[in-house]
């Protein structure tokens, strides 16, 4: 983050004369060091200087778009900025852009104000005809309203912000395909090019020899010391302690997390797939080593899921520094009493352990299917508290992001023979109404899940990127969200593709 910048434009015109056009510069300039000041908004705000005619407002906007640190650009109309003036810097704009409309000023000074603070202070209708505008032009933007000093206004600023972080993170980002998609598998696989053309994220295929390659070349001291990390930092079973019947396992693991981070590393990809019918020379399906990965930040999905390892990272990018963990994860099975139903997620190994409630236990059991050895992984259960799930499919037509807000509770039970790390969650508004407008919804099994983000950072990422958001939360209803899914085909169809 501290590479990138979000660049502030101050919109004003010529009419007003030096005195006034100063005091909107500093004024500005106020603003911006207030953000920059403020925990909630992890990047560095910069100033650019006030745009007051057509031509400046064109270059500032084909210099954020060209530049590699500005991620994003917020605006705001101190004074009344004629937005005829705005057409050809919006129109070749393709940075993320937030409409902050707000004033310097919080209150009115009865006592004092006159033409020349009125003059200053018109952001109330240049902020409009700016919108005015943007609305004409069809272009996709974040607004916030309030007054920038209010913590409000500045986690969503902040909020804001992270999302074009996973934009940006979307634009440069590499997902390798270890083997490729689980065979008659729908939902996981999709366009890639169509994909790339959308998102920016380029998707290619290798062979797991390309892992087990740098396996080969690694140092026993190394795998040594990776051993002892293990042991120091989770519950080890005694098995794979040394000595153990299974230590040799754990060895297995260690070279197989430091093979998939070197070749992770050499080739700049910061998201992976693998499946467990194309493991070739891997003695084991990687479990520990992915869980290691997505913990430090690595987008990863299971049976070839591209589609859900790229999203991954994005939210992973959006969620650094916050509270709550954000983890791949299945719908696995479900819980359903007289008085209430759940879901159990999970997976055959691979949750991440920011979504540990405490010091994971370091296992290794039968998995049952692939064929392989026995793979070691971190068993562990999730803290309770909201999350959301977040799906992200091709329809063919066009990407649908699918929200599921959910509540995560404790386990009813000890779980002692289920040697996978899980999280039991009430799904809003309850499983009946979730699962079945899921269902329509095409959501897949595999999710992104997270108890960092919020549904309204889902929201400002669909819109960023252009694609279709569809939310289920408490107030969700079947008659309801058909009616906005038939809507929605519509305006894809009709509309939005043809823009």
């Amino acid at each position: 983050m501290a590479d990138k910048e979000i660049w502030f434009v101050t919109g004003s015109q010529n009419l007003y004369g030096p005195e006034t056009l100063k005091q909107v510069v500093e004024n500005s300039q106020e603003i911006v060091r207030g953000f920059n000041f403020s925990n909630d908004i992890p990047v560095n705000i910069v100033y650019k200087p006030t745009v007051k005619t057509p031509t400046e407002i064109t270059d500032i906007c084909l210099e954020a778009s060209s530049s590699q640190k500005c991620i994003g650009i917020v605006t705001w109309m101190h004074t009344f900025s004629p937005a005829k003036m705005w057409i050809k810097g919006l129109s070749v704009l393709n940075k993320p852009l937030c409409h902050l409309h707000t004033q310097f000023n919080a209150e009115v000074p009865w006592e004092t104000i006159d033409m020349d603070f009125m003059n200053l202070n018109q952001s109330a209708h240049g902020d409009r005809e700016f919108g005015h505008m943007m609305t004409r032009m069809r272009k996709d933007r974040k607004i916030i309203v309030g007054h920038w000093q209010t913590k409000r206004v500045q986690q969503k600023l902040g909020n804001w912000v992270r999302v074009t972080m996973g934009w940006d993170e979307f634009q440069n980002l590499k997902v390798a395909r270890l083997g490729d998609n689980m065979r008659e598998v729908s939902v996981t696989d999709g366009d890639k090019i169509e994909a790339q053309l959308r998102f920016g994220f380029s998707v290619n295929g290798y062979d797991s020899s390309d892992v087990v390659e740098h396996i080969k070349n690694l140092k026993q001291e190394d795998v040594d010391v990776l051993v002892k990390e293990y042991e120091t930092a989770y519950e080890v079973d005694e098995k794979l302690k040394n000595g153990g019947e299974k230590r040799e396992s754990l060895v297995d693991a260690a070279k197989i997390e430091l093979g998939l981070r070197a070749f992770l590393d050499e080739g700049g990809f910061k998201a992976f797939t693998d499946t467990f019918e194309n493991l070739g020379e891997l003695r084991q399906l990687p479990g520990i080593a992915t869980q290691r990965l997505m913990a430090d930040g690595y987008g990863f999905g299971a049976e070839g899921d591209w589609k859900t390892s790229a999203l991954l990272r994005a939210l992973k990018v959006m969620a650094t520094g916050l509270k709550g963990g954000t983890s791949f994860m299945e719908d696995y099975t479900y819980h359903f009493t007289p008085e209430k139903a759940y879901v159990l997620g999970s997976h055959m190994l691979e949750i991440c352990p920011s979504i540990a409630d405490k010091k994971p236990s370091c296992e290794v059991h039968p998995l049952g299917i692939g064929g392989k050895e026995d793979p070691v992984r971190l068993v562990f259960n999730s803290p309770a508290g909201p999350a959301i799930n977040v799906s992200l499919v091709d329809l063919g037509n066009r990407f649908r992001l699918i929200v599921n807000e959910v509540e995560a509770v404790a386990p009813m039970g000890e779980l002692p023979k289920l040697p996978v790390a899980r999280v039991l969650w009430d799904p809003q508004p309850d499983l009946e109404m979730a699962a079945t407008t899921w269902i329509l919804a095409g959501g897949a099994h595999h999710t992104v899940y997270t108890q960092a983000l919020t549904t309204e950072f889902m929201e400002d990422f669909a819109e960023m990127a252009g694609i279709e958001l569809v939310v289920i939360d408490k107030n969700t209803t079947i008659r309801s969200f058909k009616n906005q899914l038939n809507a929605n085909e519509a305006y894809y169809h009709l509309f939005k593709n043809n823009l």
